[in-house]
């Protein structure tokens, strides 16, 4: 028996026909409705009780009592010291490439002249204080460090707060390898608080720790609910769901490939999410045959079997490439790799991804740690409609208006037919007060 199920779409929208692909190819169960009731009580608790909510959730959820919350630096340059030098090499190559990314999508104020003495300056501006989120659950994800500091520090974000879960293992500390990460990227002010209280930390402004005006950062249903809980207190970048890959194959796609990158996500989470859309029966035989071998010899084999065989994970088959595409568009996946003759030209024709692989030699894994990308994108279909993590995720944009007598005077009579239209008498006595005054 396969680890993994087979859809076959292959006569699906054929002719005059209709199919709503999106729900062809279902996701994993990820109710945050059901998880706002405990959740909003969590947040409220942080909110009234302060410090002390915070600690008693830290104790009762991870297992560990942490009475001073805020990791001190010489903690993390401590960890920072003890890393093992080929860990810190991998971190300080990966933030030199993701410096590099970021720093070309910085964007430039644009200004632009209406006339003479009427201008509007369209300016980037960095958000004043961020809280990040990096989780440390099933895995401590060093990597997400990364993802949220340096497009932060790129964008100018003067005020930068972390919160990690405190490890019971390392007695309450946040894990050493985290620690060790801000200390690289010279961030002083860390939290051993993970959850929704995490967040609710960030929003509220609790202990030690200031009220931020932005949180970012993917997290568990906790995490998540949290962050759509205090949406109207603070900013949040997206609502991460479990991870997810989609690959786009046909009979070119190299079996043992395909597979070792679906494994590589259903590694997250039971919940993650593996997906293979393609034209070929041959390569879906020969990847199921390679799951079996690769999945029986793996460390995680436990959680990456329930992930493959949820009703989140598929082999999907479809007529041709055309179709193919359409399937992954209608799906939008966090992660969609391109494993087909003339790769590039394909992905030029995906519309909805969080982040797109193109051929054989870029797998997620390269994107998850080095390949200058970010890590933090959309799941849930949300591709369709949101970007991953960027440095614009930390900039706000700010019209300056500028306007001498002459240019307001130029077009004061329209500013007063369009305010009479609505109504608004005042909009307009505001305009002709300024030639009469």
């Amino acid at each position: 028996m396969s680890l993994i199920r087979r859809i076959d779409l292959r006569d699906a929208g054929a002719g005059s026909a209709t199919t709503d692909y999106r729900a062809a190819v279902p996701r994993a169960d990820f109710d945050i409705e059901a998880a706002v009731p405990a959740v909003h009580a969590i947040c409220e608790e942080v909110r009234t009780r302060g410090l002390d909510a915070i600690v008693e959730f830290g104790e009762k959820f991870d297992g560990v009592r942490v009475d001073d919350i805020r990791v001190a630096p010489a903690a993390m340059q401590d960890a920072l010291d003890r890393l093992e030098p080929d860990i810190r090499a991998g971190l300080e190559e990966s933030i030199r490439r993701l410096r590099a990314t970021c720093a070309n999508e910085l964007e430039q104020d644009a200004v632009t002249d209406l006339g003479p003495g009427a201008r509007v300056t369209h300016r980037k501006v960095p958000v004043g204080r961020v809280g990040l989120y990096v989780p440390g659950g099933l895995a401590p994800l060093v990597s997400s460090v990364l993802m949220n500091v340096v497009p932060a520090q790129t964008a100018g974000v003067e005020s930068i707060a972390l919160a990690s879960p405190p490890q019971k293992e390392f007695g309450g500390a946040v894990h050493p390898t985290i620690l060790a990460a801000c200390a690289l990227l010279g961030v002083e002010e860390v939290y051993a608080v993970g959850g929704a209280q995490a967040i609710a930390m960030f929003a509220y402004g609790v202990g030690p720790c200031r009220r931020v005006d932005l949180v970012t950062g993917p997290g568990n249903i906790w995490v998540v609910t949290a962050k759509r809980i205090l949406k109207g207190q603070v900013g949040i970048d997206s609502e991460a769901g479990p991870t997810e890959i989609a690959i786009l194959a046909d009979d070119t796609g190299n079996a043992a490939y395909v597979a070792a990158d679906l494994i590589s996500q259903a590694e997250h989470d039971p919940l993650a999410a593996s997906v293979l859309v393609t034209t070929s029966e041959r390569l879906a035989a020969e990847v199921e045959a390679e799951l079996d071998q690769q999945v029986a010899a793996t460390k995680h084999s436990e959680r990456i079997t329930t992930a493959l065989g949820g009703k989140q994970s598929a082999i999907v088959l479809v007529r041709d490439l055309e179709q193919g595409l359409d399937v992954v568009n209608a799906y939008a996946a966090e992660h969609l790799e391109i494993h087909t003759e003339d790769a590039a030209a394909w992905a030029a024709r995906v519309r909805n991804a969080g982040a797109i692989f193109v051929g054989p030699h870029a797998p997620v894994s390269l994107g998850d740690y080095c390949a200058g990308s970010n890590h933090v994108l959309p799941t849930a279909g949300c591709a369709c409609h949101s970007s991953g993590l960027s440095v614009r995720a930390f900039t706000k944009s700010v019209h300056v208006v500028d306007y001498t007598a002459a240019a307001l005077a130029e077009v004061a009579a329209h500013v007063v037919t369009l305010a009479e239209a609505e109504d608004l008498p005042g909009h307009g006595a505001a305009i002709t007060v300024r030639s009469t005054r």
